[in-house]
């Protein structure tokens, strides 16, 4: 029925601001509730702050398509950094590329239901989404 997307560059902390509020607009156009806007948010903050921190920046592509009885926002964040060395082992609770508690690409997971990460040495592009029935 209808597709909207942002894409938003990541090259300063504010960046991180403007792409969880672009998708949270996003997710309330689309008809998701509080709760759900609240986790997209929180899902794009913690990707884009990862492109950020690790790779020095990179691209945040939020997009919602919609169809007569559901909705679907899809973030995709993408970055020329070192690459992920062990996807299974950086998306296991507790487990930290730096100096953070390691709950980030899990929490990521948890929070909108599924992450796709393909990453290799100068491209890495994390994908997760989450569906709305109506």
């Amino acid at each position: 029925m209808g597709d909207r997307q942002v894409l938003r560059a990541v090259k300063v902390q504010q960046d991180i601001i403007g792409a969880r509020q672009a998708g949270r607009d996003l997710a309330r156009a689309a008809g998701f509730g509080m709760v759900d806007q609240t986790r997209i948010a929180t899902a794009i903050s913690e990707l884009v702050r990862n492109a950020l921190v690790y790779a020095g920046g990179g691209v945040c592509l939020i997009s919602v398509e919609t169809e007569e009885r559901s909705a679907t926002i899809r973030v995709v964040v993408s970055d020329q950094g070192p690459g992920i060395p062990d996807i299974d082992k950086a998306i296991e609770p507790g487990h930290s590329g730096g100096r953070g508690l390691g709950l980030g690409l899990s929490a990521v997971r948890n929070l909108m239901g599924c992450l796709s990460i393909e990453s290799r040495p100068g491209r890495t592009e994390v994908t997760t989404s989450m569906t709305r029935r109506r």
